[in-house]
């Protein structure tokens, strides 16, 4: 279970009484910007000690209940088993690279952070960087401060006009369009979770389906992801090849979304034009590694990481994590906590194995759902069944369900997202939820839970198809339905999802395939067409077959014809393979080119 954010309260009064023992201690290493410190030496005792080597800090934290730290100071396993009082761990940013969260969520210490602290500031530099890339100002200025005048080496190009491609509309993301449509940029996006009708509001004029539609048609392109597996090395040798020879990167999200030596290369080779960096894959980069040398190129405008870098960020990270700290040591809940918890002490042992389960249902639903479903399937119905029904205070349930949903493509892995601030977060996302309880029904199990996506984009929104659904016996969870199959599966592990026609010889090849690649079958399942889809596609059959005898027939492409090989409708199924062993993309590619596979889903839960 996650740490408890409700404690005993401290009485304001008693606590900040200066001659109170017991009056709650904060200690600060770092430099922070004293707006947010003033808010808390309003209650608490605050001690700025700056310089702290790791041995000072771990001989200090014992008297101490909140540590608010930045980027230097590490928060190991060590530092946190010595606070033996710590109830809080701050960070006044936005990455938690530095705490050891597990250590912190295994001693019940909150761990929070401001992720939105730096919006304005990082949507800014890059549109800083993508000017002064435009017009090759780091170069001008160098030459013209060593005495050189090189207006007609200098020339450079407009903005405006031009295609700005943006891959991540997060917070940043959407900003930076907002602050290009103003240039008058032509702005046009990838990023398939994110809402089409908040795109189109911030002026977006697409969201194209694929970096193949993208890298083609922009002038400048800039990226705002979290550094995941699926975004390390995004953009390689391949990717620069597709863009415009005229075309200027830029990066002020994470080191390695761009491989490095590939965008040297790049610039090169002259297959694009120029690159304003901030973050690097090593910072400060080593000597002679290709983040040094990536900084230094005559095409390159390089800073030092100072996408978070103004006076009013700092002040805005904080107050943010001040007011959440001064918040938790009263006995309240954070806004943006790291391992903050999605149920209450009071409610854990009744809803704990649903919360479980209907965060898995999210995750199951973006892995295996939403990458086949980016125009849509952004409103949900989470309906409950039976006993669960009856339960009136749903509130963690719907956070679990925002935090599966959001887990597999934030860069905190949804551990931000809590009861507090699930809304918010959702509608951050373009993500609306409709919860609904079924009361006047005889479930076949005792509390069942259905998710059920929709269609957003459409004149008259209906459902996508899409369904999953899951139910509890004792203190294990199931997936009982996915999409049009009946299933039976523990949502847990490494599971590689087929989509294929259920045929003789079908399961041996899967084997091969996986065999040899050295990936072990922990579990194997095959989940049929459920009674329902069984008698929709003999309705389908047996209509086709009287189209066919009254007279010419209209092609229409259906999953059961896209192998070419005429499979049964019926037969359709669903393998569901749990694995061991790394799972690659030549693993997937593999599988998906197995006869009869219609599509492979790779989900980690």
């Amino acid at each position: 279970m996650s740490p408890a954010a409700i404690s005993e309260p401290s009485s304001p009064l008693d606590s900040s009484s200066p001659s109170n023992p017991n009056r709650p201690k904060i200690l600060v290493p770092e430099k922070v910007s004293p707006e947010g410190l003033a808010l808390l030496r309003t209650l608490y005792e605050v001690d700025v000690l700056q310089g702290l080597s790791p041995e000072d800090l771990i001989s200090k934290i014992p008297s101490y209940h909140g540590l608010i730290v930045r980027s230097e100071t590490k928060v190991t396993s060590s530092v946190l088993q010595a606070g033996r009082k710590l109830r809080v761990v701050a960070r006044a940013g936005v990455g938690v690279d530095n705490i050891d969260v597990p250590a912190a969520t295994s001693q019940g210490i909150i761990v929070v952070n401001s992720p939105s602290g730096n919006i304005v500031a990082a949507a800014e530099h890059t549109i800083a960087l993508l000017l002064a890339t435009a017009r090759n100002i780091g170069r001008a200025d160098s030459s013209f401060k060593n005495g050189k005048w090189e207006r007609s080496k200098l020339v450079g190009v407009e903005v405006g006009r031009k295609t700005l491609g943006i891959i991540g509309l997060g917070k940043v993301g959407m900003k930076v369009a907002r602050m290009a449509i103003g240039l008058g940029m032509k702005v046009i996006a990838l990023d398939p979770y994110a809402s089409p009708d908040m795109a189109r509001q911030a002026g977006v004029e697409a969201i194209v389906p694929s970096l193949g539609d993208l890298l083609p048609a922009v002038d400048f392109l800039t990226i705002h992801t979290p550094l995941l597996a699926s975004t390390l090395n995004l953009l390689g040798e391949e990717e620069f090849k597709k863009m415009k020879s005229s075309a200027r990167v830029l990066n002020v999200a994470r080191g390695g979304v761009y491989n490095e030596e590939a965008l040297l290369k790049a610039l090169d080779e002259g297959w694009i034009a120029g690159a304003g960096i901030d973050v690097f894959t090593e910072e400060p980069p080593k000597e002679g590694s290709a983040a040094q040398r990536l900084a230094r190129h005559e095409k390159v405008v390089s800073t030092p990481h100072l996408g978070a870098s103004t006076v009013e960020a700092q002040e805005n990270v904080s107050m943010d994590v001040c007011t959440q700290v001064l918040e938790i040591l009263r006995g309240g809940l954070p806004t943006a906590a790291v391992n903050a918890p999605l149920i209450l002490p009071e409610e854990y042992k009744r809803l704990e194995p649903f919360v479980r389960l209907v965060e898995r249902m999210g995750s199951l639903y973006t892995q295996h759902f939403a990458v086949r479903n980016a125009s849509g399937g952004r409103r949900f119905e989470l309906v409950y069944h039976g006993e669960l029904a009856e339960i009136t205070n749903t509130r963690p349930l719907f956070a679990a369900l925002v935090k599966g949903l959001v887990s597999s493509i934030s860069d905190a892995g949804g551990r931000d997202v809590n009861i507090v601030n699930a809304t918010l977060i959702a509608r951050e996302r373009g993500i609306a939820i409709d919860e609904k309880h079924v009361r006047n029904e005889v479930p076949v199990y005792n509390s069942l839970v259905s998710l059920r996506s929709f269609e957003t984009t459409a004149a008259d929104e209906a459902p996508v198809g899409q369904v999953i659904e899951g139910y509890v016996s004792g203190k294990s969870i199931f997936i009982s339905k996915l999409d049009r199959f009946a299933a039976n599966f523990t949502p847990e592990g490494t599971l590689l999802i087929l989509h294929n026609y259920d045929q003789p010889g079908k399961i041996g090849n899967v084997g091969m395939v996986l065999g040899k690649h050295a990936i072990n079958i922990k579990f194997m399942q095959v989940a049929g067409l459920n009674r329902e889809a069984r008698e929709a596609a003999a309705k389908e059959a047996a209509t086709a077959s009287s189209t066919e005898e009254d007279g010419p027939v209209v092609a229409v492409e259906t999953a059961s014809s896209s192998d070419g090989g005429g499979g049964d409708p019926k037969k359709e199924a669903l393998m569901l393979l749990g694995v061991d062993g790394e799972i690659t993309e030549g693993v997937v590619k593999d599988l998906g080119e197995a006869e009869g596979i219609l599509n492979v889903s790779l989900v980690r839960l």
